[in-house]
């Protein structure tokens, strides 16, 4: 099997990191306050292993009927391995829209399975025939917003689709607070739709590795029974519990962060690329020139690192993560001298 291939992590300095989706600004101060009052607590003792703490909270923030609705783990990531784990089995299929996150068929191939990729369509549109799923497709995942367009379905679209499926569809809302709506009422109507979310982003807790199944609690208790006895360290549970039980200071870094991208947009496309709208912290474009991977080593070089993407039968381009507005307009003015002399 070929190993999943994660964006580049370069040696702490002065490079840019514009290639990994992260948040640029640093932590909620009550987070970091509650990891060092947690890492003067028992940490000779197992953590909790649901992570109740944090589970209340989250049902509280995101305005769920309690705690049982939520799964916690190791980042979203380890999430999507339970669900992989648990509802495709060896020889069976899962089904994922293309392109999109790589790591699903990594698990596929982890767990013994196949795994089938139905191609957006222009405009980044799924086909109708992306929910009809033949008896042998158990599990079906739908980044929502997509990595790497940022483009997102509607809930209506995402409900029809889930309508026609013989099994569960995995809501994948890794960039859901940037995009102002979310599934998490779907949820609470059809036990076949899954939310999983992470803290990586919107959050800015990459570092920490915590994310979150949201089910109906018969869903969660059966998932539950597959996971890691200890999946979630007392340090990232007490972190994680800070930072969703603060919508403010959410709203405000998220409308930070969209303001850049929507400058992004709008500077990207009058240097002529073509910037597919976003609703995520970052943008997808590409250049009639079709110099993406020069322009990648262009901006490497120069000590700003940003992500080239190659798809095959698909095409490439860019996707850079919004920074700070600094970091952006260091990215403007290298983009501009390169593309004078293309």
């Amino acid at each position: 099997m070929l190993p999943y291939t994660p964006g580049e992590q370069p040696a702490p300095g002065k490079t840019v990191k514009l290639n990994t989706n992260e948040n640029p600004y640093p932590p909620n101060p009550t987070v970091v306050a509650a990891i060092q009052n947690a890492a003067t607590g028992a940490l000779n003792r197992y953590p909790d292993p649901v992570a109740t703490a944090f589970r209340r909270a989250a049902a509280e923030a995101l305005g769920l009927p309690g705690p049982e609705w939520i799964l916690a783990g190791n980042g979203s990531d380890e999430i999507l391995t339970i669900l992989v784990r648990g509802f495709v089995g060896e020889n069976q299929k899962l089904r994922l829209p293309y392109p999109s996150y790589i790591l699903y068929r990594t698990l596929a191939d982890i767990q013994g399975a196949t795994w089938e990729q139905v191609a957006f369509e222009d405009g980044w549109k799924l086909p109708a025939a992306f929910g009809n799923t033949p008896d042998d497709v158990r599990l079906v995942f739908l980044p929502n917003p997509n990595s790497p367009s940022g483009t997102v379905l509607s809930l209506e679209e995402v409900e029809s689709l889930a309508a026609q499926m013989t099994c569960p569809l995995v809501v994948d809302e890794a960039y859901a607070d940037f995009s102002g709506a979310n599934c998490i009422d779907l949820v609470k109507k059809h036990e076949n739709i899954l939310v999983t979310r992470t803290l990586s982003k919107s959050y800015g807790l990459a570092g920490l590795r915590f994310g979150f199944l949201i089910a109906q609690p018969h869903v969660v208790s059966e998932l539950a029974k597959i996971k890691d006895s200890y999946n979630c360290d007392m340090l990232s549970i007490a972190a994680a519990t800070a930072a969703i039980s603060d919508k403010t200071w959410l709203g405000d870094v998220v409308a930070k962060m969209n303001a850049t991208r929507d400058r992004m947009t709008d500077r990207l496309t009058q240097m002529g690329f073509d910037v597919t709208p976003s609703y995520a912290n970052f943008v997808w474009c590409t250049h009639p020139s079709g110099q993406h991977h020069a322009m990648y080593e262009f901006l490497k070089n120069n000590q700003i690192l940003v992500r080239y993407m190659q798809f095959p039968d698909w095409g490439d381009g860019l996707r850079i993560s919004v920074g700070t507005d600094d970091q952006i307009d260091a990215l403007f003015m290298l983009l501009e001298s390169h593309l004078k002399n293309l």
